[in-house]
C-alpha cells in the first residue's frame, strides 16, 4: 500500500477495503495497516487480487473517490465513479489542449525523451571508455535539446525527435556486448526483423498498455494525445507518455538481459513472414525481469518520494491530469536526474 498525493494505491495481494464509519480501512492477513479519512483521497487504484466491500463501492461513489481495479501487471480492468464527477470536464480540457495547444506537453515529453537516451549513452562511456562515434550522438542530442527549446510547432517537434531518434539508434549497436552474439543494425519494426528490434518492440507494448490502463484509471482518454496524431484502434496519448520510458526503462532493460546473457540468439523464432518473436520460455524470463523491474524502488524526481518503479505510469497521469485541471502550470515529464 502506498499513498502518493491523493492517491491510494493497494499492490499487496489479499488486502481487504472496507468502511468503517467515514474512513477506509485497509486490512492485511486480517490486520489493519491503514485507517484514512475519506476526505483526503481522490483515487484508490487496486492491482490484482484485493478485495473490496460492497458498503465501500456505495461509499466511494457518494464521495466522489475514482475507485480503479488492474490485473497484478497493471492491466486496465475497470473503474467505479460516483455520479460528482469532473472527469468530463478532464477529458474536455485534455481534447481542448490536444487541438489548440499541444506543443508544450509535447515538447516537455520529448526533452525528456533525448535527456534520457542521452544519459544512456553517457552511461556507456562512464562505463567502457570513449568512444568516438557515441560521443558524437550525445552531442548531436545535445544540439537537438537545444533546438527543442525553440520549437513553437508539432511539425517541428515530431522533427526534432526523429532526428534524435536515429542519432541514438544509430549507435545502440554499440551498447550491445561482443560476446552476447547480437547485432543491431537500426530500428525496424511491423514487423521486427531481429531479435534486439523484437525485444524492444515487446517491452514498449507492454509498457503502452500499463500507461493506457493508468491513463483510463484517472479518467484521461488514452486514444486523444499531444504528440502522436489520433489514429482508430491507437492508444495516442499512453503512445507520447511511453516515450518518457523507451530509453530509461525499457532500452536499459533490453540492454541488461541481452549483456548479462539472460537471453540469446535462440530464444527467437523467425516466422514465414520474416517476423523475429521470442519463445515461450525467453518470453516468461522477459515478464519477470520486467517485473522485478517494477518493483524497484526509486525517488520520484518531481514528486520527491520513493516509488516503486512500477507505479510510474500512473504517477504521470495524475501529474498530467493536475496539469490540464490547471493545478500545475506545467506538465513535469517522468526524468531521472
Amino acid at each position: 500500500m502506498r499513498k502518493l498525493q491523493n492517491t491510494l494505491y493497494i499492490t499487496t495481494q489479499g488486502s481487504y477495503l472496507h468502511k468503517e464509519r467515514e474512513t477506509l480501512v485497509v486490512e492485511q492477513e486480517r490486520k489493519k495497516v491503514a485507517q484514512l479519512p475519506v476526505h483526503s483521497i481522490g483515487h484508490i487504484f487496486c492491482f490484482g487480487n484485493v478485495l473490496v466491500s460492497p458498503f465501500l463501492l456505495g461509499f466511494c461513489g457518494e464521495n466522489n473517490v475514482n475507485l480503479a481495479f488492474f490485473t497484478e501487471n497493471g492491466r486496465y480492468l475497470g473503474r467505479l465513479q460516483g455520479r460528482q464527477s469532473d472527469n468530463v470536464l478532464l477529458r474536455r480540457a485534455q481534447y481542448r489542449v490536444s487541438e489548440q495547444n499541444p506543443v508544450p506537453i509535447a515538447r516537455n515529453i520529448i526533452a525528456a525523451k533525448i535527456q534520457a537516451s542521452k544519459r544512456v549513452l553517457q552511461r556507456q562511456i562512464r562505463n567502457y571508455g570513449e568512444n568516438a562515434a557515441i560521443q558524437s550522438a550525445v552531442d548531436a542530442l545535445n544540439i537537438s535539446l537545444r533546438q527543442l527549446k525553440g520549437a513553437d510547432g508539432l511539425d517541428v517537434v515530431r522533427g526534432i525527435e526523429g532526428d534524435a531518434a536515429a542519432r541514438y539508434f544509430g549507435v545502440f549497436g554499440q551498447l550491445l556486448s561482443e560476446k552476447s552474439g547480437f547485432t543491431f543494425d537500426g530500428r525496424n519494426r511491423r514487423p521486427p526483423r531481429d531479435g534486439v528490434n523484437a525485444l524492444l518492440s515487446f517491452v514498449y507494448s507492454l509498457l503502452g498498455k500499463d500507461i493506457s490502463g493508468a491513463l483510463q484509471g484517472v479518467g484521461l482518454d488514452s486514444q486523444v494525445g499531444f504528440l502522436h496524431a489520433d489514429r482508430p484502434g491507437r492508444d495516442s496519448l499512453a503512445q507520447d507518455i511511453l516515450e518518457e520510458f523507451r530509453a530509461w526503462w525499457a532500452d536499459r532493460l533490453v540492454l541488461s538481459l541481452i549483456n548479462r546473457g539472460q537471453i540469446k540468439p535462440q530464444d527467437f523464432v523467425t516466422e514465414a513472414s520474416g517476423t523475429v518473436s521470442l519463445k515461450a520460455d525467453a518470453r516468461k524470463l522477459l515478464f519477470q525481469a520486467l517485473q522485478a523491474k517494477k518493483q524497484e524502488k526509486i525517488v520520484h524526481p518531481f514528486l520527491g518520494e520513493e516509488v516503486e518503479i512500477g507505479l510510474l505510469p500512473y504517477i504521470q497521469a495524475m501529474l498530467l491530469a493536475r496539469h490540464l485541471r490547471g493545478d500545475l502550470a506545467e506538465y513535469p515529464p517522468f526524468l531521472m536526474r
